[in-house]
């Protein structure tokens, strides 16, 4: 199995050298009504606040600048992230630091999980940064949160959005011991973009592990795709194709915010009404569940997804 073309020697990534903005491409295109966003108040979303913040968690919500988290958190749902919230890798859209990461907190899984069980949440994401930098890709500590919250709150149902491991079964293997309800790992953009949106992962690596999920015999596995980087309707509707053909139950499909400056910016701003469409498409083709909207993300409607 191929093993990415990552180093040993990780240090902080200047994006804006990295990834130049294509003169093909506005830098200054307003965002369209549909994409607004209220921000985030209310009782739950400051007690959900407070919570992760006294437990010194890590969530997607926040380190990916989701859209949606005034209204998840005010629901009193989040998706936790795991191994820390530096990450080994720089792709081009996605804000979470890129660096050194720090040591392992291995008391990290029962923080999570009291935090899980504290929350009263009935269904749980998981996510990581990706950790090259372990052997295990941090797979163990990934089966121990997910036993931790088994074992505080064994009614909560568990998703996790995991990373490509670089292909590695054995720590893929780990995750399919814990039988998690839903296994998700997304394919983000299409194949042709692939090599400058997620420098250091592989299209069809990222097909192989949800194969060799799928063929392990979990019930649900699911993936997503970020629209809006310049890709094609053709290229679309090969890359759920391609996703059919290896299993995937559930697609997700949202719109492609450049979270900084420094990050590839957004090619096209996608309609609501294009997504109608491929979420009419997908569920045509076959897939069980499509969540296709501008402002959907990985994690939205989680709960929805236990077809």
């Amino acid at each position: 199995m191929d093993q990415g073309d990552t180093s040993n020697d990780w240090h902080v990534i200047d994006l804006k050298k990295k990834f130049s903005k294509p003169k093909s491409v506005s830098s200054f295109q307003k965002k369209p009504k549909w994409l607004r966003v209220k921000l985030p108040v209310g009782e739950k979303f400051t007690k959900l606040r407070s919570i992760v913040n006294t437990h010194n968690l890590h969530t997607i919500c926040e380190s990916g600048h989701c859209p949606n988290m005034g209204e998840c958190w005010g629901a009193g749902t989040a998706t936790f992230m795991i191994l820390g919230n530096i990450c080994t890798r720089s792709c081009g859209f996605c804000s979470v630091l890129t660096g050194k990461p720090k040591e392992v907190d291995w008391s990290e899984s029962e923080k999570v999980a009291n935090s899980v069980s504290l929350m009263n949440i009935k269904h749980c994401v998981l996510t990581s940064v990706d950790r090259d930098d372990l052997e295990d890709g941090g797979s163990i500590l990934w089966v121990q949160t997910i036993q931790a919250i088994r074992r505080l709150s064994p009614k909560t149902t568990i998703e996790t959005l995991i990373p490509d491991f670089k292909g590695n079964t054995l720590s893929l293997d780990r995750i399919i011991s814990v039988h998690p309800e839903v296994v998700s790992h997304n394919l983000e953009t299409v194949e042709r973009l692939t090599k400058s949106v997620r420098i250091q992962a592989r299209y069809t690596r990222s097909l192989f592990v949800l194969d060799y999920l799928k063929k392990s015999g979990l019930k649900r596995t699911k993936s997503g795709i970020m629209l809006g980087l310049g890709e094609t309707d053709d290229e679309i509707l090969q890359a759920m194709d391609d996703l059919l053909n290896v299993g995937v139950d559930i697609l997700t499909l949202g719109q492609y915010l450049q979270p900084t400056k420094k990050h590839l910016p957004v090619h096209k701003y996608i309609t609501p009404e294009k997504f109608l469409f491929f979420k009419e498409k997908g569920l045509e083709l076959g897939f069980k569940y499509v969540e296709s909207g501008p402002l959907v993300r990985s994690s939205y409607h989680a709960e929805k997804h236990l077809f």
